[in-house]
């Protein structure tokens, strides 16, 4: 069972983040920069046992010398049954990119026609910041559905400036309107069952994880009960549209020709950062998904810079060619700008 006696103080650390003004990010204990794995420091222990471990003698026998230790296993993140090599490379290079990260950070990946799938952590638990923003237009145009009512010029006004530029004040207007009988609906026939929302105005806090986030990316590029067709296609058409200094993170690495549909959320929580990036993919009959959360980044750039190591390694893996990947988006431009407003 969730326990809710923890809002008030995180309400109270927001609040206070929002009325300061600035934030002073701590250095980052390393910079992710690139798919290349860190040089890997060994531990005290592991330094201390291989100073005190006798030298082999160089006369030794063959029959005195001790059998070689057996490789570690592979990283099981990605699986396909169509394509288990790509999955296990995969899966290496994750690894080694998540090797001596200071964030902690959760994967999950769907590509179900090509059988391709990666999960890590995927049920741990993080704050959305404004990845909540797509669960809003969901239960926004799941609302409608049910009153078989039209958006208004209003409704698109609000949505438009909540998706593409992240705008809060559109957000806190139509989470009130909607209201948390009606957002919970939404999660309900979503079957997004591990999402706990904010409590009050504190949609920032709305806790989730990579599978329900995930979940909520299928829901938006495959046919269900849930979001018609028309409400599908306008989620999707403002999640393409995202402006151009908040398209970071899942991006990374994507194929020039593909589009991109994309949301994400970043909060300082209160000190250390949340930076989170969800996003659907799609070119002809190509569609996959990728949601990447992360919390503990000593600052935001950190957190960009950790997803979009990883998110670079996923789309250049699912490429239908590696000639074609786009280079990935400068991470630290306009950093500056969104750290000032905190709560994107």
């Amino acid at each position: 069972m969730r326990l809710r006696g923890r809002w008030p103080w995180y309400a109270l650390a927001v609040s206070a983040l929002l009325i300061a003004g600035s934030a002073a990010a701590p250095a980052p204990a390393r910079t992710p920069g690139s798919a290349a794995a860190p040089a890997v420091t060994p531990s005290p222990a592991s330094a201390t046992a291989r100073a005190s471990s006798p030298a082999p003698a160089s006369t030794a026998s063959p029959a005195s010398t001790p059998p070689a230790a057996p490789a570690a296993a592979a990283p099981r993140i990605c699986t396909s049954a169509d394509q288990p090599a790509l999955a296990a490379a995969l899966s290496r290079r994750i690894a080694r990119a998540l090797r001596g990260t200071a964030a902690t950070v959760s994967i999950a990946v769907e590509d179900a026609d090509e059988d391709f799938r990666c999960h890590y952590h995927q049920w741990r638990e993080f704050h959305s910041a404004s990845v909540i923003k797509v669960i809003t237009l969901g239960a926004l145009l799941y609302q409608l559905q049910q009153a078989d009512e039209s958006l208004s010029p209003y409704q698109d006004a609000l949505a438009t400036t909540m998706i593409t530029e992240s705008d809060n004040d559109a957000q806190d207007t139509l989470w009130n309107e909607i209201g948390m009988p009606a957002l919970q609906a939404f999660l309900d026939a979503a079957r997004m069952n591990h999402t706990l929302l904010g409590q009050d105005d504190f949609w920032g806090l709305t806790e989730v994880n990579a599978h329900d986030e995930l979940r909520l990316l299928r829901l938006l590029i495959t046919h269900n009960t849930v979001l018609d067709a028309a409400s599908r296609r306008y989620a999707l058409t403002l999640m393409a549209d995202v402006a151009p200094w908040q398209r970071w993170g899942v991006s990374a690495g994507a194929p020039a020709d593909t589009t991109v549909h994309l949301k994400n959320g970043w909060l300082p929580d209160p000190d250390l950062w949340d930076i989170n990036s969800i996003g659907d993919f799609t070119h002809h009959d190509l569609d996959y998904s990728i949601a990447i959360l992360t919390s503990n980044d000593p600052d935001m750039a950190y957190g960009v810079d950790t997803i979009q190591t990883i998110a670079s390694l996923i789309n250049k893996a699912l490429a239908e060619s590696g000639t074609n990947a786009a280079p990935a988006p400068e991470p630290f431009q306009h950093l500056l700008y969104m750290q000032r407003r905190f709560l994107g």
